[in-house]
């Protein structure tokens, strides 16, 4: 009885180390929570009760700020834009990502190395730095007011941290398996579609994701290069909310709820399988 007891004690005795981590973990989702529940407080408000006490809660609910943020913003059009854009750059960075990632883990060349290293450089290129030059090449070709002409950096940009990505996962499994599907007579395209990407599908899922998301946050390259109302995505539809002389805040903030909630959505479903992705590529690639 004595030892069970002790036994006991020693179970619910918890370790400070553990407490100050759980405090760490809870101040860090507050400070990650906090400004999302604070623009959709000011979302829910009218401008006299914003500039009256910005940080209360509203007393009346104003719904109506989503309808008017949605009509007068044209978010369908940006919607369908921003969709259109970052769906079509995820599957073709997918694809052409999952070819190269795989023939750099799996296929024996002698230049695998250095094409991991290019595409790695890739990704310590800025935006910034190229910006003028892709412009004035973009004009030349008659690829710029376009989405077409949209997809290309950003299907360019997205591929780096792809291939990245995946060629941890490609490393991670086992050779075994490709050996006894080589002998059992499949071609190198057979085992890629039937047996690598299959097994990659954790990976695909969390790199497709962080491009997807990362591409419709996007704003720089869409200012540039699109100049059509009618073609721009949602981050540059966002900007008209914002007058040089008057700024119209509860639809401003309804219309930016009404940008994140996809991907904040789709986060919040899958957030498991992000995880368990990224550790799986982190720890076996």
């Amino acid at each position: 009885m004595k030892e069970s007891a002790v036994i006991k004690k020693r179970k619910k005795a918890v370790s400070p180390v553990i407490v100050v981590i759980y405090v760490f973990l809870v101040l860090l989702a507050v400070l990650y929570l906090a400004p999302l529940l604070w623009m959709l407080s000011v979302s829910l408000k009218d401008n006299a009760g914003v500039m009256a006490a910005p940080f209360a809660l509203p007393e009346t609910f104003h719904l109506e700020n989503y309808t008017q943020a949605w009509s007068l913003g044209k978010l369908g059009t940006a919607l369908v834009n921003s969709t259109l854009v970052c769906g079509v750059t995820l599957l073709v960075s997918l694809f052409f990502g999952a070819m190269a990632a795989f023939a750099i883990a799996r296929m024996r060349w002698k230049l695998a190395e250095a094409a991991h290293t290019f595409f790695l450089i890739g990704m310590m290129v800025p935006v910034h730095c190229i910006l003028i030059p892709l412009f004035v090449r973009f004009a030349k070709l008659g690829l710029t007011n376009s989405r077409f002409g949209l997809m290309l950096p950003y299907i360019t940009f997205s591929l780096p941290m792809t291939i990245f990505l995946l060629t941890g996962f490609f490393k991670s499994m086992p050779g075994e398996l490709i050996e006894a599907a080589a002998i059992d007579g499949c071609g190198i395209y057979r085992i890629f579609f039937k047996i690598a990407l299959p097994l990659c599908r954790t990976g695909l899922f969390v790199s497709g994701l962080m491009t997807f998301v990362g591409n419709w946050n996007e704003l720089l390259l869409a200012m540039v290069f699109i100049s059509d109302p009618a073609k721009k995505t949602l981050p540059v539809t966002l900007t008209y909310f914002v007058g040089p002389y008057a700024t119209n805040y509860v639809q401003m903030f309804a219309a930016i709820i009404i940008a994140i909630a996809p991907t904040v959505i789709v986060y919040c479903l899958f957030s498991n399988q992000i995880v368990e992705g990224l550790t799986t590529g982190a720890v076996k690639g």
